[in-house]
């Protein structure tokens, strides 16, 4: 059964039953840890009464300076919202600035430039062993190399995203990231109920996104076998696996999509953003914005995360 293991500034704790035993670990880093699973089964099967979760100020359980890699439409549901037929969206990812991870409960800062600021609730895998480049990866070993899952929010800057036509800078501001709460460290077998995992996200109480994860199109098995081809990993980097349908951004109607095909660049992208500047699903300042992973059942919970939106001033 996995274990839920939380991240504070003074260490590790194992939750059981809303209650945290602090872990017996030197270990500093999410590397450090996962190499420590010994110390972390021995809290979670300890007699020790521990301390309230409530009462913990709790980080981000993926440590800074992780690579931080994500997958590009990858559900059915995102891609065929986005105006792409699921059938043939390729394989692609693109990466993230690892100082963009913050904590489950830190504040997302919106940089005063920025005006589109979007949201994407995504299942993070964590890689608990070396994987070098023409590492071969297959249904039957991908528990050696995914260690365990965190919640992910890969918060995007689409006014930047769009007619950059490049990912890194709109996704990769700090807090663009929120990681966690919980580091679910996976034990035999978890990884099989993998697409029942349920990905939702709220603003201001307000369902936004809500798709099990059966709906995306790559699996983890097939995203590392393709990584795994050009891209080292190490213990503890995070790949992003992608969102359902759900966020502010929607492809336009195809009639508008051909209009707008036919227009200058410059023009085109001042008439779109002129239009998005209505939509009222982008976050806003003071914005809640909460996300929760789980199967149905409650089996496999990575816990619910809740982040306020600021404007930078």
């Amino acid at each position: 059964m996995s274990v839920n293991v939380l991240r504070t500034a003074d260490g590790w704790y194992a939750v059981r039953e809303q209650r945290a035993v602090r872990v017996q670990t030197a270990g500093v880093t999410t590397a450090d840890l996962l190499a420590d699973r010994d110390a972390v089964s021995a809290a979670a099967h300890s007699t020790d009464p521990g301390v309230p979760v409530a009462d913990l100020a709790v980080l981000s359980p993926v440590t800074p300076g992780r690579r931080v890699v994500a997958q590009m439409a990858n559900f059915v549901s995102h891609a065929a919202d986005a105006g792409l037929d699921p059938k043939r969206v390729p394989l692609a990812f693109f990466r993230k600035a690892s100082g963009s991870i913050s904590g489950p409960y830190e504040d997302i800062v919106k940089p005063a430039h920025v005006r589109l600021l979007d949201y994407e609730v995504e299942i993070g895998l964590v890689i608990g062993a070396p994987m070098q480049v023409g590492t071969e990866v297959s249904a039957a070993n991908l528990a050696d190399h995914v260690a365990a899952l965190v919640i992910t929010n890969d918060v995007s800057a689409r006014d930047l995203q769009l007619p950059k036509t490049q990912f890194y800078e709109a996704k990769s501001y700090p807090t663009f990231t929120p990681t966690g709460p919980a580091l679910v460290l996976l034990e035999e077998g978890d990884l099989d109920r993998f697409a029942e995992l349920r990905l939702r996200l709220w603003v201001n109480g307000e369902l936004r996104q809500d798709m099990p994860a059966s709906d995306m199109i790559y699996r983890p098995v097939e995203a590392l076998r393709a990584l795994s081809g050009f891209q080292r990993l190490d213990p503890g980097d995070l790949l992003l696996t992608g969102t359902p349908v759900g966020t502010a951004l929607s492809a336009p109607p195809k009639p508008v999509e051909i209009l707008g095909s036919l227009l200058p660049a410059a023009t085109k992208w001042r008439l779109f953003f002129k239009a998005q500047a209505k939509n009222p699903k982008y976050l806003r300042d003071g914005d809640l914005v909460e996300a929760a992973v789980a199967t149905d059942d409650g089996t496999l919970d990575l816990g619910r995360q809740r982040t306020t939106v600021r404007y930078a001033r």
